[in-house]
């Protein structure tokens, strides 16, 4: 890991920015290995290599009405009060071969994504005819298997159709040999529609990195259960749970614990088997209970024959909220862990800086971070920030006024103010003071 450049040889601990934080846990988290996967099991995946059509798609000329397969000819000129009579030879249905090939004068039934049969030109549809019903038009078709019948004798046909009208042709989808998806495309359900629809049973992808989340102290009670005297409901670890599971990683939470060292790390090492990357919650600050750093301090020396550079540093950043935080790696196999903050604000905001795009990067995407867009101050009063320190306030952004206003205060315990925010407002580090109007880079949360 890299030092800090904004550290003051003072003997004291070297600040970090925002910036020089997030950069080093990108240098440290690498894309994991890809694998072959199901379709169903490569949701939310991204591609590692290029998929070209093996067949095209749609694979032959096939009708997109139902109706009966015409050629034009035969029907050119025709009315409802002078139809085109024709002959119907048969039925082509979706799935059936086909063995029919229609002729001057004559027509098939055909039904929709039913090939097109030699001979014809386009498709006219049901409502266009009389439904071999000898009346006027009809709206739907009758079942076969109520009226076999309704395959042979003769339809009037009451509109003209030109040449391939209602026809769905070969390749006019993709055709064989062309690109259907590029690698780093993220397969969501019409991607995963599309490998299916090509025939690819597998696909290989950089899976979804396996997110253990833990949350630390002993005050904490599970939701559901009785809250007793000083005690508080864990919040933190539902919330970052639903956070790594938004960001597209496959989050496991683990129930709070309890202000013990050997505890939390014999819980850590339980979890290490199923995790590509660690969060804890809370402990990282300078109290005398701050059990996260006593834990894992040293935790390069958990494993025999651990590498160096293993270990989780604890640091001081230059933000609010979210000034302490930790980040290395842990175990045999040397899994990156992120140490957060506990004030539920304070966490979430950590969460969003540096866990999501550590989670993308795992995945292999390149745009790891939320989307900043600039927008104006829409406040009474300026607002004030701590100099030398970058703040994210919590706000809701109006994208057609191009205008973000703040919600709630700025204490890292506001809980009911962050469930009613849709973006973070930045103040920069230089910055003591925002007036009204000024514009600020805002972070988008949705």
């Amino acid at each position: 890991m890299s030092s800090s450049t904004t550290a003051e040889d003072t003997g004291r601990a070297p600040i970090w920015s925002v910036s020089e934080h997030l950069e080093d846990i990108l240098a440290t988290v690498h894309p994991l290995d890809p694998i072959e996967l199901q379709l169903l099991d490569a949701q939310g995946c991204v591609l590692v290599e290029d998929v070209t059509v093996p067949v095209s798609l749609p694979p032959f000329d096939n009708s997109s009405m139902d109706g009966y397969a015409v050629r034009t000819a035969d029907v050119a000129g025709a009315t409802e009060e002078f139809p085109a009579v024709l002959e119907v030879i048969g039925d082509v249905a979706a799935g059936a071969p086909g063995n029919l090939t229609v002729g001057p004068g004559q027509a098939a039934r055909i039904m929709t994504g039913a090939p097109l049969p030699p001979g014809a030109e386009a498709v006219v549809p049901v409502e266009w005819t009389d439904g071999g019903l000898g009346e006027g038009p009809v709206g739907t078709m009758t079942p076969h298997s109520l009226a076999p019948e309704g395959a042979s004798g003769e339809v009037r046909v009451h509109r003209p159709a030109k040449a391939r009208a209602h026809v769905r042709a070969r390749g006019s989808d993709v055709r064989s040999g062309e690109r259907a998806l590029a690698a780093g495309t993220v397969l969501g359900p019409p991607q995963i529609s599309l490998l299916a629809a090509i025939g690819r049973g597998t696909v290989r992808v950089r899976p979804r990195p396996r997110v253990v989340v833990l949350s630390t102290g002993s005050e904490l009670t599970q939701p559901g259960e009785e809250l007793t005297e000083g005690r508080i409901y864990d919040s933190n670890s539902f919330a970052l749970t639903a956070a790594a599971r938004d960001a597209g990683a496959i989050a496991y939470r683990v129930g709070a614990v309890a202000d013990d060292a050997e505890t939390l790390r014999a819980t850590i090492e339980d979890q290490l088997i199923r995790a590509d990357l660690l969060v804890t919650t809370g402990g990282v600050s300078v109290g005398a209970y701050d059990v996260v750093k006593e834990a894992l301090q040293g935790a390069g020396d958990w494993e025999e024959g651990s590498e160096s550079g293993s270990g989780i540093e604890f640091r001081k950043l230059a933000m609010q909220p979210g000034k302490p935080q930790g980040f290395g790696s842990i175990g045999p196999d040397h899994t990156p862990l992120l140490a957060l903050p506990g004030n539920p604000v304070s966490s979430y905001v950590s969460f969003e800086l540096f866990v999501r795009p550590a989670i993308r990067a795992l995945m292999g995407l390149k745009d790891v971070s939320r989307p900043t867009v600039r927008a104006a101050l829409d406040s009474r009063e300026p607002l004030t920030s701590p100099s030398g320190k970058r703040q994210f306030l919590r706000g809701r952004y109006d994208e057609e006024k191009g205008t973000v206003a703040p919600v709630g205060g700025s204490g890292s315990h506001l809980i009911a103010a962050l469930a009613h925010a849709d973006a973070l407002i930045v103040v920069p580090e230089d910055t003591a003071e925002v007036a009204p109007g000024t514009e600020l880079d805002v972070i988008l949360l949705r």
